[in-house]
């Protein structure tokens, strides 16, 4: 068993904005999903593609536990493989996560290490500890889809500021989210300046 952290990527949704398979929908010539996975990978992380039976684009993947879907049953899934390793919970629609975003978040202590940007808890690039599968399983046998902000609202976690996400290099792109094909391509037309 390994004792790295847990690069856990939502990848069961639908796609219906973006038209089809979003871990699919190509950036720079590859999957969405591929950019995520290799974040997490520099930053040290084994990576699972949680909510699918196959595997996707060579990330290994698992389904969501019987019964559950949306974010909150992937964490629940991805805490119960993580056998106590750290989660690191993204989606698979954040190409731009920063692998050394990925770091200084899991340096940090707490049941949760949840950047907050505008006033609002950015879930789906956080930390989340075992901590949180107890609560987690409990708010889930009354409710099977709740959103993750609800579990943060009842469970300690360590909120990281703008000026300390500023200060590790982060600028938001990492939470960033491709929801549309036409934002993948704005987003392809930025890279392109970038090359």
């Amino acid at each position: 068993m390994s004792d790295r952290p847990l690069g856990a990527i939502l990848a069961g949704g639908a796609g219906r904005r973006m038209g089809g398979d979003k871990a699919l929908a190509e950036l720079g010539g590859r999957p969405l999903i591929t950019h995520v996975a290799a974040a997490l990978e520099t930053a040290g992380c084994d990576v699972v593609a949680v909510g699918r039976a196959e595997p996707v684009a060579g990330i290994h993947a698992v389904p969501d536990d019987a019964g559950g879907r949306g974010p909150a049953a992937g964490l629940l899934t991805a805490l119960r493989i993580a056998a106590g390793r750290p989660v690191v919970l993204v989606a698979t629609d954040q190409p731009l996560l920063r692998p050394e975003t990925v770091t200084a978040l899991l340096q940090l202590h707490g049941h949760a290490v949840v950047p907050m940007a505008a006033g609002t808890r950015q879930v789906l690039c956080a930390v989340y500890r075992e901590d949180c599968l107890e609560p987690l399983t409990a708010l889930m046998a009354t409710d099977p889809t709740p959103s993750l902000q609800r579990l943060l609202d009842d469970l300690p976690f360590r909120a990281v500021l703008e000026a300390e996400w500023r200060g590790c290099g982060e600028d938001g792109r990492s939470w960033r989210s491709i929801d549309t094909p036409d934002e993948l391509r704005e987003l392809e037309a930025v890279l392109r300046t970038l090359d």
